[in-house]
């Protein structure tokens, strides 16, 4: 009998934790999840799973090297997969010190006690299309040049070259994925996308009159989280290991995305937007799209839910949460 994975999550409550923990356990597998203290008592992303004898959760911090070590050095996971960071652009213009630390140097110490208490645990580190601020390309591949443009950016690009060093220097099975933009049902509010739908059902049920909005004009590239993870985990499955691509690979703006919420529920966006400049980017990243080639050959991967899609399944639980 093939033995059962036991797999470690950090990051566990937030969006992308929450689907790759959900996907994990429906194929029988042990999932254990860190949880910050301070997000205890926020698990409604997975809410539906606690009661999972499958799962279990563990409370630390990637800022807390005692808790991380211990935690890695007595489950000896089989897979350990690090969606815990600091993952909203503007914040890190506000919290430069502490975005930098847990975006970047956090990976560091995170691979420094799998090196020396796990060597056998293989290791996902998500990135971002934001550390390709500058691209001047239509689409970005693997090999577009790193132009970060913000402090969670240049985390991400610090903590793509330290797994480059530990998996060359020390041969660690690390793999990893460029996520461009992608959305769910359990995103937080202070996402765009999230901020969008909330606000339209709010307007249509009549607490709100108007949404209030930055760079309209903006086009990226959007996607729905739940396939992204799933593509995670089949990278992980390779056995050698790589970064890829992973983007719907079309380029929509923040009003076609507007207008459409709008249209959902029979409203003309035009009456409840209103635009505020405080809201724009300190430096706007250039359009960025992504070409997802390689990660179709490798992985057979598929955007599977489109743009409209996506907002139907946001719209809908926004709906039934302001009802």
């Amino acid at each position: 009998m093939a033995k059962r994975k036991k797999i470690l999550v950090l990051g566990v409550t937030g969006q992308d934790g929450s689907f790759i923990a959900k996907y994990l356990l429906k194929k029988n597998f042990k999932v254990h999840g860190l949880v910050r203290k301070s997000a205890t008592g926020n698990l409604n992303n997975i809410k539906n799973i606690l009661n999972n004898p499958n799962f279990y959760i563990h409370h630390g911090d990637l800022l807390d090297l005692i808790s991380i070590q211990k935690l890695i050095k007595d489950l000896k996971p089989d897979e350990i997969y690090n969606f815990a960071d600091q993952d909203h652009v503007r914040w890190s213009f506000e919290i430069p010190a502490y975005s930098f630390d847990v975006t970047g140097s956090s990976v560091i110490k995170i691979l420094e006690i799998i090196k020396n208490y796990s060597p056998k645990s293989k290791f996902f580190q998500p990135l971002s299309s934001n550390i390709f601020g500058n691209s001047k390309k239509n689409k970005q591949d693997e090999n577009e040049k790193f132009s970060p443009l913000s402090i969670y950016a240049l985390g991400k690009v610090t903590s793509y070259y330290a797994c480059e060093m530990y998996k060359s220097v020390y041969n660690m099975k690390i793999y990893g994925a460029i996520f461009y933009n992608h959305e769910s049902e359990f995103r937080p509010d202070e996402y765009v996308t999230r901020k969008i739908t909330k606000a339209v059902a709010r307007i249509f049920y009549g607490k709100q009159k108007i949404l209030s909005l930055g760079d309209i004009k903006s086009k990226i590239d959007w996607g729905y989280a739940g396939d992204y993870v799933e593509a995670a985990y089949k990278i992980m499955q390779l056995k050698n290991p790589d970064f890829f691509i992973i983007a719907s690979g079309k380029g929509h703006t923040v009003e076609y995305f507007v207008k459409k919420c709008f249209e959902y529920v029979g409203l003309n966006y035009k009456k409840y937007i209103k635009i505020n400049k405080k809201l724009f980017r300190v430096k706007k990243n250039s359009t960025l799209i992504g070409n997802t080639n390689k990660a179709k050959k490798f992985i057979k991967f598929k955007n599977k839910k489109n743009i409209e899609k996506l907002i139907s399944i946001m719209m809908e639980n926004d709906l039934k949460i302001e009802k």
